[in-house]
Parts: structure tokens; sequence; C-alpha cells
């Protein structure tokens, strides 16, 4: 499958700098959501480069790398529990992945959003854009955008692991599993719980 054809309509259009943007960890209990951004070379080509959660973690971390390598511009971003809870999971997703977007040096002409969202209650896309849903696997900067979103807070919770070692994070990474829940009936929620997310316990 071409992951080129979204990237080549921008170019036609006269963007010359294009990045992809995606984000991980909406869905969990605990920790920030993480986002990041790329521009890639224009038609480079990555083996195995697919929407992060249809790639192995030890094939993710290869990928990870090479893309840092040679990406023409990266950038990492997240926004925490606290600013979930302040507002809402998707406006913190869309503040994560514009911070993304402004931490790319050179800066991109135009943003190749993943999914069908560009705003929530309390931020907004403001870099020029196009959401595309299943972005992940339609576009190559996507793609890498979605590996390094994913590695970088599969990381950042193996760290929150060693900090709070009895929530067993580096298993479920913060998502809503039948072992987190019992350890939060357990212990009860620590520092970087969403506690709008727990209405459940």
């Amino acid at each position: 499958m071409d992951l080129w054809e979204p990237e080549r309509a921008c170019w036609a259009e006269g963007a010359a700098l294009v990045c992809g943007v995606d984000e991980a960890g909406a869905g969990p209990l605990a920790g920030a959501v993480y986002a990041a951004a790329v521009i890639l070379p224009p038609e480079w080509k990555l083996e195995g480069l697919n929407d992060s959660k249809q790639v192995s973690p030890k094939r993710r971390e290869r990928l990870f790398d090479r893309i840092r390598e040679q990406a023409s511009a990266w950038a990492v971003a997240w926004a925490d529990e606290r600013e979930i809870d302040e507002t809402d999971i998707l406006s913190a997703r869309i503040l994560a992945m514009q911070r993304a977007i402004d931490g790319l040096a050179p800066a991109a002409d135009f943003a190749l959003i993943d999914g069908n969202r560009d705003r929530g209650r309390a931020a907004a896309i403001t870099t020029p854009h196009r959401a595309i849903v299943k972005g992940d696997s339609l576009s190559a900067s996507i793609a890498a955008a979605s590996i390094l979103a994913k590695v970088s807070r599969d990381r950042y919770m193996e760290e929150m692991a060693r900090r709070y070692p009895e929530y067993e994070f580096e298993r479920h990474k913060g998502y809503p599993t039948r072992r987190h829940y019992e350890l939060l009936r357990k212990y009860g929620p620590c520092p970087i719980h969403r506690r709008t997310f727990l209405k459940k316990l």
C-alpha cells in the first residue's frame, strides 16, 4: 500500500514541509497523553512502518530509533493528568498534538492529523491541517508519528512503574485492565491517576 498519497496531495497544494501527527494514551486511567509530530524526507521508505498498534513492541523500538535518526524533523509532547482532569481528554489530546507540531524545527507548513477531531472544548489545532480517519494506516508521516508517540509513552509509563511499583504500570501502561482496577481498589489512586477517569471505583 502506498503511504505517501496524503503527503503528495499537500505538496501539490504548495505545502513543502508536511508533518504527520498522532497521539497515544487517550484511554488509560493514569499518566499523560503523548503526541508526536514527524516530517519525513519525501518518499522515504522504511520497512514495517505502520500504525503502532499493528507493530510488535520490539519492532516499534527499532522503528523508533530509525525514525528519529532519519526524519527531517520530529518532536514529542504531552498533556499531563492534571491538564486532562482540568479540561477533558479530547482537549488534552489536541493540546499535546499542537505542542508536538510547535516543537518541530524546521516548522511544518501543513499537518496531517490522525482521526476526525481537530478541536476540543479547550484546545484546537491552529496549524493549517487536514484530519484523516485511520491516518496511521494511510500516511507515512502519521504512521511514523504513531510509533514515536507510542514508544515515548510506554517508556514514560515504565518510569512511572519504578516510581509507583504497586500499580504494575509496566504491565498495563495505565490502561483500564482488570488487574489495574484491582490494584486501584487496594491502594487507591496515586498522583498520576486521572481523577475524572475513576468513576467506576
